[in-house]
């Protein structure tokens, strides 16, 4: 006759088997969710890192697909470079250029947004149909607008007593025009970024304020600013990243895609594409991308300090 620890033991058993899975399943699932990202991310982005590092210091041979190892030659080569400072320079400007009107724009357009308009869904789906256009149609569209003779802009200033202004030939007016390009794409994401932030501050501070005998601007400058301040740290974070990644509109601003007769608006995505493509010289380019990448780097550095600072006043100030 089978003694009752015999009989039951099957059963605990199998109960430990599937407890065991299910603490497998708790501890190594989430890996697995995530593993997909990853991976993807070796592929496209680690390894290109690792092997743009490689090259930046050899001098690469495109046919044979080698090189020879030259040290630092091409970082030296790149920063004794008059290009190289010309497109840092053009890259800073329309960043500039960009950015900040955009952030204050974008602002203003969730501000709006935020109060009770009508159709409410055709507004903010208006806003943001210019991030949905192609880059390159955009600037194609824009470099027409500002053509130096026959542009739609000129066209306006000369009934108002101006004289054609440059676009094409001149450096800041040339930055003007791409940052232009930029805040139209732009603006409108960034805006709804913003809106969404607006829509969770709660409507007692709102009121409470408004008791308090506080008018709009007032509102606007204490609660509004303050409490969406994360979010449009993230959006500087994200304009400065891809400021200086900017590429597509310098690019097609004019037939040639050379940032100008005498360089006025090559950014460093510009002069690294050339260097590459153009010259044939990826050790350079891969030179170019890993110094863009520090300077990124450091940006980003910066912004997290700057963050790290304001919410750190935050909190004390709120004690």
């Amino acid at each position: 006759m089978a003694s009752t620890t015999d009989i039951e033991t099957p059963a605990r058993a199998e109960y430990t088997w599937r407890q065991r899975l299910g603490r497998w399943d708790v501890k190594y699932s989430p890996y697995l969710y995530i593993a997909p990202f990853f991976i993807i991310f070796a592929l496209t982005g680690l390894f290109p890192i690792i092997y743009t590092a490689v090259i930046s210091v050899m001098d690469w041979d495109t046919i044979r697909n080698s090189g020879e190892y030259i040290g630092f030659e091409n970082f030296e080569f790149v920063l004794n470079d008059r290009k190289f400072w010309v497109s840092l320079r053009n890259t800073f400007s329309i960043f500039l250029l960009s950015s900040i009107p955009q952030l204050i724009l974008a602002t203003f357009i969730a501000a709006m947004l935020d109060h009770h308009l009508k159709a409410k869904t055709f507004w903010r789906m208006g806003v943001l149909l210019p991030y949905v256009v192609m880059p390159v149609a955009v600037a194609l569209i824009f470099s027409q607008l500002f053509a130096d003779e026959y542009g739609l802009f000129n066209h306006w200033l000369g009934y108002i007593g101006i004289e054609p202004i440059q676009w094409h030939k001149e450096v800041l007016p040339s930055h003007w025009a791409i940052a232009t390009m930029v805040n139209f794409r732009w603006t409108g994401y960034n805006a709804l970024i913003l809106l969404a932030a607006m829509q969770a501050i709660p409507n007692e501070l709102y009121e409470a304020s408004a008791l308090d005998g506080a008018g709009k601007m007032r509102r606007f400058f204490s609660i509004t600013l303050p409490q969406i301040r994360p979010t449009a740290i993230f959006v500087i974070i994200t304009s400065t990243i891809g400021g200086l990644q900017i590429f597509d509109e310098p690019r097609m601003f004019d037939s040639a895609g050379n940032g100008g007769a005498d360089q006025q608006w090559l950014t460093i995505t510009m002069y690294m594409y050339n260097t590459g493509w153009g010259e044939l010289n990826f050790g350079r380019a891969s030179a170019i991308a890993w110094l863009l990448f520090l300077i990124i780097v450091v940006f980003g550095l910066l912004n997290f300090w700057l963050t790290r600072r304001l919410i750190s006043s935050d909190s004390s100030g709120g004690k």
